[in-house]
């Protein structure tokens, strides 16, 4: 206890985080407006919005009570949580056959969707975290940890694959490599998983026909612009139409049923046509604000598993804004991952905030002079 002292939150993180869900809730308001009078025959177009409304209230309770829990809660049950991790992915495959799944990913409970796999980033995060932060003070320890590492990720991307998610595999395989390199993992090890990783990527494409046909219009977007290239060639659409300055608050055409997921996955386009690249590009800035403030916390943490845990949730935020937006970009093809505390959802949101709860929790407790 000597070691570290006992202080408020991070304030501008918090502070960051509410104002991305402030924005997120008036973005998806107008950006779901028209969805909401089709899907409700003209009743209301808050139909999302009050959804969102719910989820956030939430996801809210749940950043307060995680906040509330003191980290090393977490540190003390990190080999429980290599169980529920591999639990809650293969929550969609059981209960597959008996219908009560949807896409294969999500789990339906009382109405309610639920996506196992967001919940299983942040128990992955705590279990490696307490594995590395046993071993990180040798270098030999930690090599020694390589296969066992790969076989554990390896497994996951097995999963991931039967439940067609490579997207939600991205964000587990960057999470892990992150954690990997931060608790000193020697360079030819670090090598060694890139190419395993890219052998794995390249089979998970081979081996679906469909994930074949996303690369080719990820190369080439016009070359199908009817069927698997409608999408990105709406979101580019979109992004053109808005230039510097938007065509205005509320203005956007493609939000007409001309862009699929437009207050989903690919609200960013909408944005970009509303409000103008300019003003978007601020949206980049805060998540860099926020990855700031979350490497901050992790070179100020107490002990080396709050390190890797604050690092691992810093990096699973900025990775999955930044492959969110690369995709509207047409710098990445399509993955279906939502943008962080803006786009309309329920489990990813909810799951992140409980994150930033563990996040604040840990800046609670700096080291004196941080």
């Amino acid at each position: 206890m000597s070691n570290y002292r006992r202080q408020h939150i991070d304030y501008w993180l918090a502070l960051a985080i509410f104002g991305l869900i402030v924005f997120g809730l008036i973005m998806i308001y107008s950006v779901s407006k028209y969805y909401s009078l089709e899907l409700t025959n003209g009743a209301t177009d808050k139909y999302f919005l009050k959804k969102q409304l719910v989820t956030v209230t939430i996801g809210l309770f749940a950043w307060i009570v995680v906040q509330a829990i003191d980290y090393r809660f977490w540190q003390k049950h990190t080999k429980e949580m290599f169980f529920i991790t591999f639990g809650l992915l293969l929550l969609p495959i059981i209960l597959s056959p008996l219908g009560i799944t949807s896409a294969g990913r999500w789990v339906i409970i009382g109405g309610f969707n639920f996506q196992p796999a967001e919940l299983a980033k942040l128990t992955f995060i705590f279990y490696l975290a307490g594995l590395f932060s046993e071993k990180g003070i040798n270098l030999k320890e930690i090599s020694k940890l390589f296969w066992p590492f790969i076989s554990v990720v390896g497994i996951i991307a097995l999963m991931m694959m039967i439940q067609k998610d490579l997207g939600t595999l991205s964000i587990f395989v960057i999470i892990s490599a992150s954690l990997f390199i931060a608790a000193g993992a020697p360079v030819g090890q670090i090598f060694s998983g890139i190419g395993i990783s890219g052998v794995l990527l390249w089979l998970a494409v081979k081996l679906e026909p469909y994930r074949m046909q996303r690369l080719v219009t990820f190369l080439n977007p016009g070359s199908d612009s009817l069927s698997s290239g409608y999408h990105i060639q709406n979101a580019l659409i979109a992004i053109g139409s808005g230039g510097l300055f938007g065509l205005g608050f509320g203005q956007s055409k493609q939000k007409y049923l001309y862009l699929p997921e437009a207050h989903t996955d690919s609200i960013f386009a909408i944005i970009c046509e509303e409000l103008g690249t300019l003003r978007a590009a601020l949206i980049v800035l805060v998540f860099v604000f926020i990855a700031l403030r979350g490497f901050k916390i992790a070179k100020s943490a107490p002990d080396n598993f709050a390190r890797l845990v604050a690092i691992g949730v810093t990096v699973w935020i900025f990775a999955q804004m930044s492959i969110n937006i690369a995709a509207m970009l047409a710098l990445l093809p399509l993955t279906g991952i939502p943008l962080p505390f803006i786009s309309y959802g329920g489990t990813s949101l909810i799951v992140l905030l409980a994150a930033i709860g563990v996040l604040t929790n840990i800046s609670k407790h700096r080291i004196n002079g941080s």
